[in-house]
């Protein structure tokens, strides 16, 4: 297939959807990573394509790839068919063997909180998901907050999920736990078969496609998509994902329980709920309201009237 006809397919990929990614989401075009001659001319068409979208080069990738495997599996090239099936990403169904404790498909309202007293309040303000993100470097106080918080928690019927502090969560007995993709890296050998056989839950974050593939593999218990909408709480490495990438990664995940997260408020939650996530997380939402539990009361209501 000659370069004329690589970008005829480039051409009708980004026809068929940057009204959906570029239009909605806004994301500036990419510059496209390099390709070898050998390359497959699908999987050249769709990585120029997925650059264009504004897709970042890893993630520009494994769309590529999932374009070359989608047509190889159909028979044919078809531009207007997103790829959106598992086995085109490489995703297997989960091994029962090799899995994390489930957790419910709907977590629900997922408060992430500073520390233990706010993971009480908000657990007794009937917030069904809680997590506690304590930045510390001081074991002491890391101990002492996580057992605080699984205390705190103790009759409420809440979920608690421990950010990062994974030793100190299994040594309390935390519902759950949940890391990032740098924490995820940066695990000593054997934790995660520590985690999984003490029937801990657990949560991963990840912004893309590259990054959900991976943490899929891994079968946890969730799988937080973000950061959805612009964040002033931490410094992301990527752009804000936007509502059509979140859709787009819900289609891909469905049966996995998801959370979104980031720059979500209560005047948002009907758009993100009909991406088709099972659960939103908030931090600013509560934490800033001047009143933190009437916040919570109003965005339970929220979330349950966008099922």
């Amino acid at each position: 297939m000659n370069d004329a006809s690589i970008a005829t397919l480039q051409a009708a990929i980004l026809a068929a959807h940057r009204a959906r990614f570029a239009g909605q989401d806004g994301l500036p075009a990419q510059p496209t990573p390099a390709i070898d001659d050998g390359a497959d001319p699908i999987y050249q068409a769709a990585l120029s394509a997925c650059s264009q979208l504004g897709f970042i080069a890893c993630d520009a990738h494994t769309l590529a790839l999932a374009w070359q495997r989608q047509s190889q599996r159909l028979g044919a090239f078809d531009a207007s068919l997103w790829p959106s099936h598992a086995a085109d990403f490489g995703l297997s169904a989960p091994d029962p063997a090799h899995a994390f404790a489930p957790c419910p498909q709907q977590l629900g309202l997922y408060a992430v909180l500073p520390d233990a007293d706010w993971v009480g309040r908000m657990a007794r303000a009937g917030v069904p998901t809680v997590q506690l993100r304590f930045k510390s470097d001081d074991p002491c106080a890391i101990h002492a907050q996580v057992q605080a918080a699984v205390a705190a928690v103790q009759g409420t019927g809440a979920r608690l999920f421990i950010n990062d502090h994974w030793e100190a969560a299994l040594h309390a007995g935390a519902y759950g736990i949940h890391i990032g993709q740098e924490d995820l890296d940066a695990l000593p050998a054997g934790a995660l078969q520590r985690i999984r056989t003490s029937g801990t839950r657990l949560g991963i974050s990840t912004h893309g496609y590259a990054e959900m593939c991976k943490a899929h593999a891994v079968h946890p218990s969730y799988i937080a998509l973000g950061a959805v909408f612009p964040t002033t709480l931490k410094k992301m490495a990527t752009a804000p994902q936007g509502l059509a990438r979140l859709a787009a990664y819900a289609q891909l995940l469905r049966g996995t329980p998801l959370v979104a997260i980031g720059g979500i408020g209560a005047e948002q939650f009907a758009a993100v709920r009909a991406t088709g996530v099972g659960s939103i997380a908030v931090v600013r939402a509560l934490v800033n309201a001047p009143d933190p539990e009437a916040a919570a009361t109003l965005l339970k209501e929220r979330f349950s009237t966008y099922p």
